[in-house]
């Protein structure tokens, strides 16, 4: 089984209460291909980067059996570039600035080499590109899976609503998920969301865990309690990541599945928040991700076998 995800790779600058970067390496692509690398060895990007993006970022990438056929390097131009500063709750934020730069025309490509794939992970974009990308697929995958923002919601309303039609999974965080629906409610928002076209969908809760939603079911993965968070940026990407992975790695979209691989994504979230960007998640090995999913499954009360070979 192979997995794509579309997304961004980028440059971020982030402050936090702990301490603040410069330019690191970032997005979206970057944080889903990770996570997901730990589950599934068969996957693809597409992305776009300026020609200043690092060859030893790209390597890193290629070690951890990603196909970079669709990542486009343009000559001349610049990476995304976003930098956030991050309030003493660190659930809130402040953008400084964000460069689109290479992403402002970004035109996703599909390898010859993709078309096959049998899951698609939809990382954070605009949502004309997301369904650019669904179209140019020759054949439909077992699960398209996407994630979006507030920003999108208040910009691009009807091209994301468009998007939502073709996809069977969305994950959003609750903030969001209150926002597309316009109801306080999370049971009422997941039903409304539903409604636009996903058959399943996952809302993040941040510290507090995560909801996944699927005709009359719901699961309620919980939120694992850690002694220090350094950075949010990325956690929720990483989830993704982790959860398509697992679930393209054991290909069953069963809901009984589907709450392992919350587990798994969210396990996957609770290193990534340790360090800064992308670090910890480059340090952590496969022993280390099935004890934190062990903690999970405790406090779940969740039945769950973990292999991660």
């Amino acid at each position: 089984m192979s997995l794509t995800t579309v997304g961004s790779v980028a440059f971020d600058a982030i402050e936090t209460p702990f301490g603040k970067t410069d330019k690191i390496i970032g997005g979206a692509g970057t944080y889903i291909s990770i996570a997901s690398s730990f589950y599934q060895k068969n996957q693809n990007l597409i992305s776009v980067v300026g020609e200043d993006f690092p060859q030893h970022m790209l390597d890193t990438l290629k070690n951890r059996s990603i196909n970079l056929d669709g990542l486009q390097i343009k000559k001349g131009e610049k990476s995304f570039f976003w930098s956030g500063k991050y309030h003493n709750d660190m659930n809130t934020r402040d953008t400084l600035i964000t460069e689109l730069n290479v992403l402002e025309h970004f035109d996703p490509i599909v390898p010859d080499s993709y078309q096959n794939t049998e899951y698609l992970m939809l990382g954070n974009l605009s949502p004309s590109v997301q369904e650019t990308v669904i179209n140019r697929l020759n054949n439909r995958p077992k699960l398209i899976a996407m994630d979006t923002m507030n920003f999108w919601m208040d910009i691009a309303l009807n091209d994301l609503k468009s998007c939502l039609k073709k996809v069977d999974l969305l994950i959003i965080n609750d903030e969001e998920a209150r926002q597309l629906s316009g109801v306080s409610s999370l049971s009422r928002a997941s039903k409304i969301i539903r409604s636009f076209g996903p058959e399943y969908l996952i809302i993040k809760k941040g510290e507090h865990g995560a909801l996944l939603f699927h005709e009359e079911n719901m699961f309620c993965a919980p939120g694992l309690p850690l002694e220090e968070v350094f950075d949010p940026t990325g956690a929720g990407d990483t989830f993704a990541g982790g959860f398509m992975g697992y679930v393209s790695k054991t290909d069953d979209i069963s809901f009984e599945n589907l709450k392992r691989a919350v587990i798994a994504g969210s396990a996957l979230a609770s290193f990534c928040v340790e360090k800064f960007g992308t670090e910890r998640l480059l340090e952590i090995n496969s022993e280390q991700l099935e004890d934190r999913i062990q903690e999970f499954v405790k406090l779940a009360g969740f039945q769950m076998n973990v292999s991660l070979i």
